[in-house]
């Protein structure tokens, strides 16, 4: 478990680096998707040896032995363009392929997926310690279980480092409850109006 420890704790040490993933919450469904493509690349790694008619739902730029697994690959501004205007568009609109089934487990999976990094130096550090885990082997699959537990402790222990997580139903209850407009002033207690 130490192992699983120190990889979660350097990739949160890389995240915490990063503008736009301030907490665990943002780190987690950062973390998410970019486990979810490196999954789906390895298994995909699987399919293509089992079977000779394999098609991939996902075009050929867009999986992430392409795109991600060279560690001196795509970085910087680069990288952050790739995933905010190519990927994470493209796979929210996913089209039905030969796989349909699979195209829609992908379509729904990225339906709410958000790149929070805002430095792409530091998100292909991330990248590059993804790159680290093989799905395929048994060993580093069981290792992915206790790296999710890992992260869910993490984030349910947030408060303890003082990062604290509000739940998406209650923020968009606020924001429709305030109602605020670009370049209107913050909203300022009032007390009852004198005549």
């Amino acid at each position: 478990m130490s192992n699983v420890s120190n990889l979660v704790k350097s990739i949160q040490d890389i995240m915490r680096k990063d503008a736009g993933t301030y907490g665990d919450a943002q780190r987690l469904e950062q973390l998410g998707w970019m486990f979810f493509l490196k999954i789906f690349d390895d298994r995909e790694k699987q399919l293509e040896l089992l079977r000779d008619n394999y098609n991939s739902p996902l075009p050929e730029h867009l999986r992430w032995s392409v795109w991600a697994s060279d560690p001196e690959g795509i970085t910087g501004d680069a990288l952050l363009d790739f995933v905010n205007i190519r990927l994470l568009p493209k796979l929210k609109t996913l089209t039905a392929g030969a796989s349909d089934r699979l195209s829609t487990l992908i379509r729904t999976t990225f339906e709410d997926a958000n790149n929070y990094m805002k430095n792409g130096t530091l998100m292909r550090q991330v990248i590059n310690k993804v790159n680290g885990i093989n799905f395929n082997a048994s060993a580093d699959l069981h290792m992915f279980g206790d790296i999710y537990e890992k992260l869910l402790k993490d984030l349910q222990s947030a408060g303890n480092a003082g990062e604290f997580y509000t739940p998406r139903a209650v923020t968009q209850f606020i924001v429709e409850q305030v109602n605020p407009h670009p370049h209107q002033p913050p909203l300022l207690h009032q007390g009852p109006a004198h005549d």
